[in-house]
């Protein structure tokens, strides 16, 4: 059975919702599952912007169909070649024999080394700024070369300013009957989960969103139709993502707030992290966030280093190394392009070894500012090191309260 929403005239979602996934890419957790976004744009030409992923052919062919009502399909664009896209493009192809596949040469190209090249006759290869007249309306190709992949293109139709973005301004989380902006993005943990999902996925890719804002400055965005999440269809949303996306794809804070990002095998290092986070409630920090690197799947702390304005990293020794989920956290970290930000650190060495020093070496590609001394506790916090924690949430307080967002 179908399952389409008109979402703007004569433009039908026909993706599908994926609420059995454990992990996208298999590596981030999606507890609330995810969406695949695919539209039919119904004209003169008939075209579907992008294929879903492999697990839901059935309810993706019927849901085209369905929209097309009896008519041709004259092309398939495929912005992005990513497995969770383009795992269906072959069938369309063999279901619509007239249907030609329009993508760049990268685009092409993936798809045989995914596939095969049964469809080479039916290729149409696009240039950056080439047009496509399908009756009323016209697609302007803008490419986004590393957004989060080489081959990306994002489809802009002229006449009434929609933006198909691919990846661009997508979000975790399944689409829950609403798939208008405006109704969910001020509610539950949507904000949370588009961060979550642009830092961890696209965020190292930040000076290729610049250059992908420098390229459709000026033009008229009424809509933005991402492969991931809500359609943005009204101005407020717009405006919303657009500023939230200043912020990640410029490796700006969105908020003052201190994130606390702790190791800790027995104990101590989250006692201390507990007793720094009093001493920051009692300084007036407002947003305090603390993580036990343990327990969290890595993209819930990193969006959140990203998000506010100051962090602390309190690693321990393991084997006279770095504790290693620690020592994989801060890579990670570095990896999504993390930098511009204000950071302090504890460190709980016991009997010896390079935890605190490793930590700093791993972060230095990132240019951060230090500020405070360092905290040393040596197994467990001592009386001394109360008031060392006492002091360096003073310092942190107050370069809290001089920080401009």
């Amino acid at each position: 059975m179908h399952n389409i929403i008109e979402v703007l005239d004569n433009i039908y979602w026909v993706g599908v919702n994926d609420r059995r996934i454990n992990r996208f890419e298999n590596m981030f957790e999606v507890p609330n599952g995810v969406s695949y976004n695919a539209f039919v744009i119904k004209d003169e030409k008939n075209v579907l912007m992008d294929s879903v992923e492999g697990a839901f052919t059935r309810q993706y062919l019927e849901n085209v169909e369905t929209a097309l009502d009896g008519e041709e399909l004259d092309y398939i664009i495929v912005s992005h070649m990513e497995p969770d896209h383009c795992r269906n493009i072959d069938f369309i192809l063999k279901e619509y024999p007239n249907c030609k596949f329009v993508g760049n040469s990268k685009t092409h190209k993936f798809f045989e080394q995914f596939y095969n090249d049964n469809y080479k006759d039916r290729y149409v290869e696009i240039k950056d700024g080439e047009k496509l007249n399908i009756g009323k309306r016209n697609l302007k190709f803008v490419f986004a070369p590393m957004v989060h992949w080489p081959e990306v293109f994002m489809t802009y139709e002229t006449t009434e300013g929609l933006f198909f973005s691919a990846d661009a301004f997508g979000a975790f989380n399944a689409i829950a009957g609403n798939i208008e902006a405006d109704k969910v993005i001020h509610k539950g943990d949507w904000l949370e989960q588009a961060r979550r999902y642009y830092i961890n996925i696209v965020g190292k890719q930040g000076k290729m969103v610049q250059n992908l804002f420098k390229k459709v400055e000026g033009l008229d965005i009424n809509a933005i139709l991402p492969l991931h999440g809500p359609v943005y269809k009204d101005a407020d949303s717009i405006n919303f993502i657009l500023e939230k996306y200043g912020h990640w794809a410029g490796f700006t804070p969105e908020e003052k707030g201190v994130v606390i990002v702790y190791s800790s095998m027995y104990g101590g290092t989250e006692q201390a992290s507990d007793i720094l986070a009093n001493f920051l409630a009692q300084e007036g920090v407002e947003d305090i966030v603390l993580y036990d690197v343990s327990d969290w799947d890595y993209s819930y702390p990193i969006a959140d280093c990203h998000r506010f304005s100051h962090q602390v990293f309190a690693p321990i020794n393991y084997n006279a190394g770095l504790y290693y989920k620690m020592d994989a956290f801060l890579r990670e970290l570095v990896g999504t392009g993390y930098k511009n930000r204000t950071v302090s650190f504890l460190n709980n060495w016991s009997w010896g070894g390079r935890s605190l020093e490793i930590s700093k070496e791993i972060l230095e590609p990132a240019k951060l500012n230090y500020i405070g001394e360092d905290v040393k506790i040596n197994s467990a916090v001592k009386e001394p090191n109360v008031e060392e924690l006492r002091e360096l949430a003073k310092v942190i307080a107050e370069d809290y309260k001089n920080t401009e967002i």
